[in-house]
């Protein structure tokens, strides 16, 4: 069974033997380049080029012209020889506006098959899955009976014996196509286990020592909403590149579902093998854990997911977090309308801290002004500040200058209120538009990166650090996927730090910089030669994925800054123009 669906090409032969829906493509090896362009004109773009053995979102590729044919062939063997020895490669049509929605299936050696809802997979980069959801916001009941039939049918034509999952291409007309099956225990499978209360794991291993399925179809249940988000170590800022290092703090939400729980319980799991300490490589793939909610609906499920969010503490490497809380608050996300482009359609130019605003900025003002207060009343504790006769409070009015790109810094005023202890602590920000109170009360101890607390008697969860960047006056607040950062300072301090020059860093447009820790394969130019804007220029190899660089500009080769075979770090030169 796993070396039939195991290969694409071999599996749609299968699936169309099997009547289930297949896309339309050319379903043979395909040699050069040149035949994959002509079998793509063929076909009619877009097309899909496909590598036979695989998965994961590598040796893949979508084009729209002859010239993205060519080169996509060539990509998509390359990384399918890396990755998985096997470089044939196949095409197909290319579907528009897809959805990706699967059926995950069980079955016994006794000859019973059932399927066990679905998973909505469209949230995807580089056609890698981002967010999973069970069930999926989009299609019908009549749509999900007609897709778990046929995929029962596939299971049944392999007779296959454990769980796996068929995979659908879904039309924007709900007309569905099979696209593979795998054979194996899918990343996403907890939605799956969440809404159904079925141990996927424990019915593998029932399974696999002869026994029956003790349930039928009629039997499986889909309750409430299940959502699961991928924690890469990726940095979104700096156009998805992988981030490898130490995890120098590691520290995941409050749990209270965990793997081998077959319940239907709302809550939060977290299924990861990663630690505090821990190295996360430049070899294997840049996930290093998956948050999972299980909540009533899909709207309790997305806030379930978003607070959660905001208690994962992850700190050495970049994660994609800030990404997966901008994707959660994302109005057409939260509608359910979207497919596999929503990410390319609205992140087309890359992610950027713009793109994840903030409610209420001014709350995160009110948490750094809270949190300098708090560093300032221990201090004076220490030093005996409180005591009868020795007492000299600190001072409660301050300007809180937000630190922005190229040195376009605010500055806001600040009255923070005094109070009893164990009482919330009025904050006061004195805005253009009018003075704006929140009464913040936080449960936090000294070094704790998250905080939960209250404000005006909502609960919330956030990460406030002091002295975590190359300023140590600095206080980093992250809320809902934004990041601030801020220094509290004297009214009159603020004054001055305004007439402050700005110092620009270093004019680093004549070199290619390595974005990423990587292994350099190839260097596509020489000293002396002329290369146009878009040209390639060097390609970095890093957690299996290959990385082209290009020249954003047209110029001429001074030199070449390393060699085929480094491993280099991140904005590290690798070509210098005249």
């Amino acid at each position: 069974s796993i070396a039939a669906m195991g290969d694409k090409i071999a599996s749609k032969k299968l699936a169309t033997e099997a009547r289930v829906s297949t896309i339309p493509g050319y379903n043979d090896p395909i040699d050069t380049p040149e035949q994959a362009v002509e079998i793509a004109k063929g076909i009619g773009y877009p097309v899909m080029i496909k590598a036979s053995a695989g998965g994961g979102g590598k040796g893949l590729r979508v084009a729209f012209n002859d010239k993205e044919a060519f080169n996509g062939f060539t990509s998509c063997r390359n990384e399918a020889r890396n990755s998985f020895g096997d470089d044939r490669v196949f095409i197909e049509k290319f579907v528009e506006q897809p959805r990706h929605i699967e059926i995950q299936v069980l079955g016994d050696s006794h000859g019973n098959v059932v399927y066990l809802n679905e998973r909505e997979c469209s949230i995807q980069r580089r056609h890698q899955k981002v967010i999973e959801e069970a069930p999926s916001p989009f299609i019908s009941d009549a749509t999900r009976r007609a897709m778990g039939e046929q995929a029962v049918a596939l299971a049944r034509a392999v007779k296959y014996q454990s769980a796996g999952t068929v995979e659908f291409v879904v039309g924007k007309d709900q007309d569905f196509y099979f696209l593979e099956m795998n054979t194996r225990l899918q990343v996403e499978h907890p939605v799956t286990e969440l809404i159904t209360g079925l141990d996927l794991v424990e019915q593998m291993i029932r399974v696999a020592a002869g026994e029956k399925l003790s349930f039928t179809q009629a039997d499986v249940k889909k309750v409430g909403w299940a959502i699961e988000c991928r924690i890469n170590a990726e940095d979104p800022f700096r156009n998805f590149l992988p981030s490898t290092g130490r995890l120098v703090r590691f520290e995941p939400p409050e749990q209270n579902l965990f793997q081998g729980q077959a319940s239907t319980d709302v809550g939060v799991r977290v299924d990861t093998g990663v630690v505090d300490g821990g190295e996360i490589p430049m070899y294997y793939d840049s996930m290093i854990a998956k948050l999972i909610v299980h909540g009533q609906d899909r709207n309790d499920a997305i806030a379930r997911m978003r607070e959660a969010l905001n208690g994962f503490v992850i700190k050495g490497v970049q994660s994609n977090i800030p990404f997966q809380a901008a994707l959660l608050a994302h109005p057409k996300f939260v509608a359910g309308d979207f497919n596999t482009g929503f990410i390319a359609e609205h992140y087309a130019h890359g992610f950027r801290a713009e793109d994840v605003p903030h409610e209420d900025p001014p709350f995160l003002l009110a948490l750094a002004a809270h949190l300098h207060m708090f560093y300032r009343n221990r201090a004076s504790g220490l030093q005996g500040q409180f005591w009868e006769g020795f007492k000299r409070l600190p001072r409660r009015d301050f300007t809180v200058c937000v630190l922005g790109e190229g040195g376009a810094n605010s500055y806001t005023r600040v009255t923070v209120a005094e109070t009893a202890p164990g009482q919330a602590t009025p904050i006061t920000l004195h805005l253009p538009e009018g003075d704006k109170t929140y009464r913040i009360e936080v449960d936090r101890s000294l070094g704790d990166a998250r905080i939960t607390g209250s404000v005006d008697g909502k609960p919330f969860t956030a990460q406030m650090e002091r002295g975590k960047t190359k300023n140590p006056l600095v206080i980093r607040v992250i809320h809902n996927g934004t990041q601030m950062d801020a220094i509290v300072m004297h009214p009159r301090t603020a004054e001055l730090h305004q007439l402050m020059p700005y110092k620009a860093p270093p004019d680093m447009s004549k070199f290619v910089l390595s974005p990423m820790p990587g292994l350099l394969v190839q260097v596509a130019v020489k000293p002396g030669q002329e290369v146009k804007a878009g040209e390639r220029v060097a390609v970095i190899e890093a957690m299996k994925m290959e990385n082209v660089l290009f020249a954003s500009a047209d110029g001429v080769v001074k030199e070449i800054r390393a060699q085929q075979g480094d491993s280099l770090a991140v904005d590290q030169a690798i070509v210098e123009f005249e």
